[in-house]
């Protein structure tokens, strides 16, 4: 069995008591950071042997991995902070995993944009998720084919590029277009701000920005 284990964006107290006593009973945990991982598992008093598995090295390892699973293995997958796959590590594995018949449990808990949703206090019906942007090639186009929707959509953003990416969405969608930034969540600093992305950007470019950033827009309007 492969257990998919979402782990505290912030706040330790999150995880929950599942994924504590998951992490403890498999033969091995597959950690995006294992110096990252080790930090939560000193502080659970977790002793499960850690292995790297990250954007680097995931399309050598996927396949020992799943052997390892054939064989009788359990295993958990981790990222940094979050649940793994979404804008992490994770997808390649589950997809082999779901190929080749290993069973998948996938634990529900802290993801990033779901509470940054359900606060902005933006329509959260219906949304799109598109986590981060390009950097450069396709950014544009990705950027007009979002303000196009007629409903919410979902970036991930960093905290250095937060300035420039209020810029472009209001080269795309119109300084009154509603948007909220927030930061820090389940952290001490944790920050919501709704309000136009004119506003949002004055407001952000008179303080130092830290933390990650999830982005809420409306959607376009009739």
């Amino acid at each position: 069995m492969l257990y998919i284990v979402p782990t505290p964006i912030g706040n330790l107290e999150d995880i929950t008591l599942r994924a504590l006593r998951i992490l403890k009973e498999v033969k091995v945990v597959l950690a995006e950071d294992t110096r990252t991982s080790k930090r939560l598992f000193d502080h659970f008093g977790i002793s499960t042997p850690l292995r790297s598995f990250h954007a680097h090295n995931e399309h050598q390892v996927v396949e020992r991995v799943v052997d390892e699973l054939l064989a009788g293995a359990d295993m958990a997958l981790i990222s940094d902070a979050g649940t793994p796959g979404i804008s992490d590590p994770g997808f390649l594995l589950a997809r082999a995993c779901v190929q080749r018949g290993v069973p998948i449990s996938c634990l529900p808990g802290a993801t990033a944009f779901v509470p940054a949703l359900a606060a902005s206090g933006l329509p959260c019906d219906t949304f799109h998720f598109d986590g981060f942007l390009p950097h450069k090639k396709g950014r544009q186009t990705r950027l007009r084919m979002l303000a196009a929707l007629p409903h919410t959509f979902v970036l991930y953003e960093s905290p250095f590029r937060l300035l420039k990416c209020l810029d472009e969405l209001i080269a795309v969608c119109g300084p009154d277009r509603m948007a909220c930034v927030a930061r820090e969540l389940s952290k001490l600093h944790e920050e919501f701000q709704t309000n136009t992305l004119e506003w949002l950007k004055n407001y952000f470019s008179q303080k130092e920005v830290k933390g990650e950033i999830v982005l809420i827009v409306a959607g376009k309007s009739d």
